[in-house]
C-alpha cells in the first residue's frame, strides 16, 4: 500500500472520541422515509430511493461488480396507480381495501409458470375470493448485473377481490395470508424443476413490495414503476443487502412483507425447531380452523429475516398489535437486577413460556 494512502487515510480509522474500532463490522442499510402527517405523494418514493442509493455501501456485491446482494423497498398500496393500470386491461378494480395485490416472482418457464398461476387461480377460488387478473411489471434486465439478469424470474402482479364483500379489511387481509400461506405449500409439493422461483413477495390490501438481486442504486432503473409519478406512499421504508448467512439471491432480498433487518439472528434454528414443536398446539378465536392452514410456520432454505418475518406474520394475523407481537419476539434484557415495572417484567415473563428470544447483534 503506498505510504500515500496510509498517510491521508489511516488516522481517521484511529480510536478517537466516540469511535472504537472493535466495534466495526458490516451490515445492511436500512432506511424510512416517511410523512408524518400521512400524505401521499410520489416525492416520498424519490426520496426513498434517495436514501437507498445513499445507502450503496451498505450492500454488496460478487465478482460481477454490478449483481448485488438485493435491494428493495415497501410502500402503501397505489390504489389509483393500480385501478389504472389494470383497468387498461378491461379489469375492474373493487373500492380501495376490498382487494388484495400480489407482486410475485414466477419461473421464467413459459409451461411451469402456467402452472404456478393455476395453482394461485385455484387456492384463491377454493377460499372464496376471485382472481380478477395479472399484470406484467415492467422491469428493464439490462439495467442490472449479468448474472442477477441470468437469475431473474419472470416478475408479475395480480389481483384479489374480497369475495365475501366485507368492509373489514382487516379479515381479508388475514385471509390473504392464509391464501398465500396455502400457495407457497401447493407449489412447494408440486413437482416442478423451477419451483424455488417461485416467491410472492407481498399480498395484501395496503402495502407492495419491490424488490430483487439488484445494487442498490441499480433498483429505480430496473422497475419501471418506481418513476411513475402515479405510484405514491406516505412511507418508503429501504432496505440494501450485505448477506452474511446466506447468499443472494432475489426473494432473500429485503423487504419481506413486514421485516427489515441489518444484523444476524444467531438464535434462528433454536426459534425454528421450537416454532415447529408447538405448531400442533397452535389455537385462535379469530383464525379458528384456518391456523392449520399457515402451517408450517417457518420453511427450510429462507434466511433469518424471513424466518422472523414468518414469526411476525402468524401473531399479527391472531390479532396481537405490532409492538405486542415484537416484544415477544425480541424483549429487551428482564432479568431481577434490570430496573423495570413490574408489569413490564410481569408481560415478558408470561410470554417466555410461549415464545423464546429472537437474539443476535
Amino acid at each position: 500500500m503506498p505510504n500515500s494512502y496510509q498517510k491521508n487515510y489511516t488516522p481517521r480509522l484511529s480510536d478517537k472520541g466516540l469511535y472504537n474500532s472493535s466495534f466495526e463490522h458490516d451490515a445492511c442499510g436500512v432506511g424510512l422515509v416517511a410523512n408524518v402527517k400521512g400524505k401521499k405523494s410520489h416525492q416520498v418514493i424519490v426520496q426513498g430511493l434517495e436514501v437507498l442509493i445513499n445507502l450503496g455501501h451498505r450492500g454488496a456485491s460478487g465478482a460481477d461488480p454490478e449483481t448485488g446482494d438485493g435491494a428493495g423497498l415497501i410502500i402503501q398500496l397505489p390504489h389509483d396507480f393500480v385501478v389504472k393500470e389494470f383497468g387498461g386491461q378491461g379489469i375492474t378494480v373493487p373500492t380501495e381495501g376490498h382487494y388484495g395485490l400480489g407482486m410475485v416472482f414466477l419461473p421464467t418457464d413459459d409451461q411451469q409458470r402456467a402452472r404456478c398461476q393455476q395453482i394461485i387461480a385455484s387456492v384463491v377460488a377454493r377460499e372464496g375470493h376471485t382472481l380478477l387478473g395479472w399484470r406484467d411489471v415492467p422491469v428493464s434486465p439490462d439495467a442490472i448485473g449479468e448474472l442477477s439478469a441470468r437469475a431473474m424470474p419472470f416478475i408479475r402482479q395480480f389481483v384479489v377481490a374480497d369475495g365475501n364483500h366485507s368492509d373489514d379489511q382487516f379479515s381479508f387481509e388475514q385471509r390473504l395470508f392464509v391464501i398465500r400461506k396455502q400457495i407457497e405449500r401447493a407449489v412447494e409439493e408440486t413437482e416442478l424443476e423451477n419451483k424455488d422461483d417461485f416467491y410472492i413477495c407481498s399480498l395484501s390490501t395496503n402495502k407492495v413490495v419491490y424488490k430483487g438481486l439488484t445494487m442498490a442504486h441499480q433498483l429505480e432503473g430496473f422497475y419501471h414503476d418506481l418513476a411513475n409519478e402515479d405510484v405514491v406512499t406516505s412511507f418508503a421504508l429501504v432496505h440494501s443487502r450485505f448477506s452474511t448467512n446466506t447468499l443472494g439471491s432475489w426473494k432473500l432480498a429485503h423487504p419481506y412483507r413486514f421485516v427489515i433487518h441489518n444484523g444476524e439472528i444467531n438464535t434462528v434454528r433454536g426459534n425454528t425447531n421450537w416454532m415447529t414443536a408447538r405448531e400442533n398446539n397452535f389455537v385462535s378465536d379469530l383464525l379458528g380452523d384456518d391456523i392449520k392452514k399457515l402451517l408450517p410456520i417457518t420453511t427450510p432454505g429462507q434466511s433469518d429475516t424471513a424466518t422472523l418475518d414468518n414469526a411476525l406474520e402468524v401473531l399479527l394475523a391472531s390479532g396481537r398489535s405490532l409492538e405486542h407481537s415484537m416484544m415477544m419476539l425480541i424483549p429487551e434484557a428482564w432479568g431481577d437486577h434490570i430496573p423495570m415495572d413490574q408489569a413490564k417484567r410481569d408481560f415478558y415473563e408470561y410470554h417466555s413460556s410461549m415464545m423464546e428470544p429472537w437474539d443476535g447483534p
